[in-house]
């Protein structure tokens, strides 16, 4: 039996190296024949929704990455709506994200190790 994996990100894409590291990971795992469940995006992680950042031409889009990653692997890309309505934050209407709750994150976890960046 494969083993998976749920990832839970809470850092803001902007601060510090979660998601770098979250992609990393990511990477090194389906490269190894196991299964990514989900990547769910909760507190500070949600600012990766917000369309239209304007990053620094030397900064990588950390948040890009991860969502090619998960549209090309076919893995949910989930954000906490709660936490994402706190902080005023409203994914576009195409948007790789998905708008979930913690109890569907928790749902999903069945059968799966939890990974947290």
């Amino acid at each position: 039996m494969t083993t998976r994996f749920s990832l839970l990100l809470q850092q803001s894409p902007f601060a510090g190296q979660s998601f770098a590291s979250a992609c990393q990971f990511a990477r090194a795992a389906l490269a190894n024949g196991y299964q990514l469940e989900q990547v769910f995006l909760y507190e500070d992680a949600v600012l990766a929704v917000q369309p239209g950042i304007d990053l620094p031409a030397d900064e990588p889009d950390l948040a890009a990455q991860l969502a090619q990653l998960c549209q090309q692997q076919q893995i949910p890309l989930l954000y906490c709506v709660t936490a994402a309505e706190k902080r005023g934050i409203y994914a576009a209407e195409h948007s790789p994200f998905l708008a979930a709750g913690l109890a569907e994150f928790a749902m999903r976890l069945t059968g799966t190790k939890v990974v947290q960046f």
